[in-house]
């Protein structure tokens, strides 16, 4: 496995066990596990960040690392990420689903701070 791979599938396989410790209650140790697949996954998307010849994969990770950032709380980060995705050639779908997490997720959260 290369280390793109291996990273992206220790960041799945976190939030797999992250999703586990809050259904059983461990929000702590929950926050934890995600937080260290943010970190993961953020690295694997920075090793594809300048292959724009590598969609979906690229924008995929992008995407992901983000929704990740989100559930830390990192909204600037989200945002950095998801640009980053849509500033090289997403597919449609995926492209639509970024600017949607943009507008949707950080945007709005962004105005009930505000308000």
């Amino acid at each position: 496995m290369t280390t793109l791979e291996t990273l992206h599938h220790e960041a799945m396989e976190l939030v797999d066990r992250a999703l586990l410790a809050r259904q059983n209650g461990h929000q702590d140790q929950a926050n934890q596990l995600i937080r260290t697949a943010f970190d993961r996954e953020k690295n694997a998307a920075s090793l594809t960040a300048d292959q724009l010849d590598l969609e979906p994969t690229r924008s995929v990770l992008h995407r992901s690392a983000a929704t990740l950032a989100l559930e830390c709380n990192e909204l600037r980060e989200a945002e950095r990420l998801i640009s980053r995705a849509l500033s090289g050639f997403p597919p449609i779908d995926i492209a639509e689903e970024l600017r949607n997490l943009l507008i949707e997720e950080i945007y709005s959260h962004r105005e009930q701070i505000s308000a």
